[in-house]
């Protein structure tokens, strides 16, 4: 049994750096960041919003007389006329659904419209933006518009069930036979190189099938992908980051053994190393002084792996308080 407790009190004190001041308020980062002379220290969104993430996965959510204060430092990062949420690392909408995500923790959503979004609340037009997508030489990074849009128009409520079908109906038709990922016809001339990339993007339309109950078209497939990218070793940082690609692996080969018994024990098997190998790189670090810890945004999705990871692998990883993962209460990360 792998014992995370001495990581996670650490991950408490590493959010305690970053706040501000003010209930709420938090900087994405306390140290200088590559080609910077000094740290960004202001308030950021991801910085308040993966503070919310991270509290929440640690169950040390903030008390419900503290939520007017969250909330409203949330909402002031919203631009008024277009309703997006903008930082220099990421797309609009991505920044745009993540916050609100965040908001979504405190049962409130943005005081403005998204009116940016508006063309997009059109069924045809969401289709067509989806189509003009980079799915094959971007997957990973295309995804966050495609995948973002459908969780901020959801959780903002501007959207209508039959959006939402239009929406699952066209990932159906376009997922690929041969990976189970997105999209068919688009995985396979990227190769071996961009196979992980495709999981990556992979992942972000899952996790908005799984918050709507959504089925799989392929997911033998996917556990077949999964498993040739881990054993070929087909993404090579795999397993010795702080980031979100652990997080990306976990979830799509977990998610997919869950709707098939396609070679379970196998992906169990393929999950518990992984676990083991990935305890070992991130519980031994230099809580206090390493740097690849101090992006809050980064860390959500290395804790978000261990939170994955302890509901695939049942008594495998030990914690005081049974971490949550903010994808089973709503889309996006």
């Amino acid at each position: 049994m792998i014992d995370l407790d001495e990581f996670l009190g650490a991950v408490l004190r590493i959010i305690e750096r970053h706040r501000l001041g003010p209930t709420g308020a938090y900087a994405r980062w306390t140290a200088p960041q590559a080609g910077d002379a000094a740290p960004d220290t202001t308030i950021n969104p991801y910085g308040c919003a993966d503070a919310a993430n991270l509290l929440y996965t640690l169950r040390a959510f903030p008390p419900p007389e503290e939520w007017p204060e969250w909330i409203g430092a949330l909402r002031a990062l919203q631009e008024p006329q277009s309703g997006v949420f903008r930082e220099a690392t990421h797309d609009p909408i991505h920044t745009t659904a993540h916050v609100l995500g965040a908001l979504e923790l405190f049962e409130a959503r943005p005081v403005h419209a998204l009116t940016a979004l508006d063309p997009l609340r059109d069924a045809a037009r969401m289709e067509r933006a989806l189509d003009t997508l980079d799915w094959t030489w971007n997957p990973w990074g295309e995804s966050h518009k495609g995948a973002g849009l459908y969780a901020a128009l959801v959780l903002a409520g501007e959207v209508e069930p039959i959006w939402e079908e239009r929406y699952f109906a066209w990932l159906w038709r376009e997922a690929d036979p041969d990976t189970g990922f997105w999209r068919t016809g688009c995985v396979a001339p990227g190769g071996d190189a961009l196979l992980f990339h495709h999981l990556a993007g992979t992942f972000h339309y899952l996790f908005n099938h799984e918050h709507a109950h959504r089925p799989l078209r392929y997911p033998a497939r996917v556990i077949d992908s999964c498993l040739r990218i881990a054993r070929e070793h087909l993404f090579p940082p795999l397993g010795q980051s702080v980031g979100f690609a652990e997080l990306d692996w976990v979830y799509c080969l977990d998610r997919a053994r869950r709707q098939s018994g396609h070679r379970f024990t196998e992906a169990t098997d393929a999950l518990a190393g992984f676990a083991e190998r990935y305890c070992a790189y991130l519980l031994f670090r230099d809580f206090e002084r390493d740097g690849s810890l101090d992006d809050l945004h980064q860390l959500l999705g290395a804790v978000s792996a261990l939170a994955a990871l302890q509901q695939a692998l049942p008594g495998s990883l030990r914690s005081r308080r049974p971490l949550r993962l903010v994808l089973d209460r709503r889309p996006f990360i």
